[in-house]
């Protein structure tokens, strides 16, 4: 772990409280093509990654770079429109630095969503996934070096990375509100290179359902700090060698621009059900 990893979250965290008050119960990581869900959130309230101390910058397209605050009817919600990824040159604690901000600013339950290529026969663009467990090929842990006992435990438990009880009310509401919503493993690798065909026909054996750039550190270090973890892959492309075509940045986020309805409407009946069951 990094030196300091403690005190840069923390001094994020302060910085939090400090433009937005009190912290809400539940956050959200938008991934690409989905942060305009942010934009939906009632007397939302923002900041730009550039303003809060620590954060790294985002140079993604797709990826806003902002935190919002603000309400899904009468329950507050945060959601960070992009992330950084290990593929933009980041180390692992900075890439990890907005989760465990979160939770020493409060939070207590933190949703992941992710762009990913489908792995699975049955999967088609445009379909979600619950995330039932991840797989990380990324060659990186955000754990690694001496560990800080006030962020967490030296060797967490990652047994339950995804709360059974998310997945459950997910599983709930996907099937109330008719989504074509899977459930699978999420294979994680580094990137920016997409996967050759002879990696997908690996990640397939191994277990995989769907694959993608990002995720797997973020919910290491999100466990290791107490938070309780959920994550939804939007399906925005079959992976290499299952489909026609080349795989693209731009036909992932059509992808998931085509998906935003069914998305949105979930995330905005989950994430105040995850809020009531953190508070309960």
């Amino acid at each position: 772990m990094h030196a300091g990893a403690y005190e840069t979250a923390l001094l994020a965290a302060r910085h939090l409280t400090a433009h937005f008050g009190p912290a809400p119960a539940v956050a959200v990581v938008l991934g690409s093509g989905l942060g305009d869900f942010a934009d939906g959130l009632a007397d939302a309230v923002s900041a730009g990654y550039a303003d809060i101390p620590g954060f790294p910058p985002v140079g993604v397209e797709g990826h806003a770079g902002k935190l919002v605050v603000g309400r899904i009817g009468d329950t507050p919600v945060a959601a960070l429109a992009g992330r950084a990824h290990l593929y933009e040159g980041h180390e692992p604690d900075a890439v990890v630095r907005a989760v465990r901000a979160l939770r020493l600013w409060g939070v207590k339950a933190l949703m992941l969503t992710n762009a990913a290529g489908g792995i699975r026969d049955g999967m088609r663009p445009g379909d979600l996934m619950t995330i039932t467990d991840h797989i990380n090929l990324s060659g990186y842990n955000p754990l690694r070096g001496p560990n800080d006992a006030r962020l967490g435990p030296r060797f967490p438990d990652m047994s339950t990375a995804y709360d059974p009880r998310f997945r459950e009310i997910l599983r709930e509401l996907g099937a109330a509100q008719g989504v074509r919503l899977h459930e699978g493993v999420y294979v994680g690798l580094a990137g920016p290179s997409y996967e050759t065909p002879a990696e997908i026909r690996m990640l397939r054996v191994l277990g995989g359902d769907a694959v993608g750039m990002s995720t797997v550190v973020e919910v290491i270090a999100g466990r290791h700090c107490g938070l309780r973890m959920a994550g939804i892959s939007c399906v925005t492309n079959l992976a290499a060698g299952l489909g026609a075509g080349e795989l693209s940045h731009d036909e992932v986020k059509e992808t998931a621009l085509q998906a935003r309805a069914a998305f949105v409407g979930l995330l905005a009946a989950a994430l105040p059900r995850m809020a009531a069951e953190v508070a309960a």
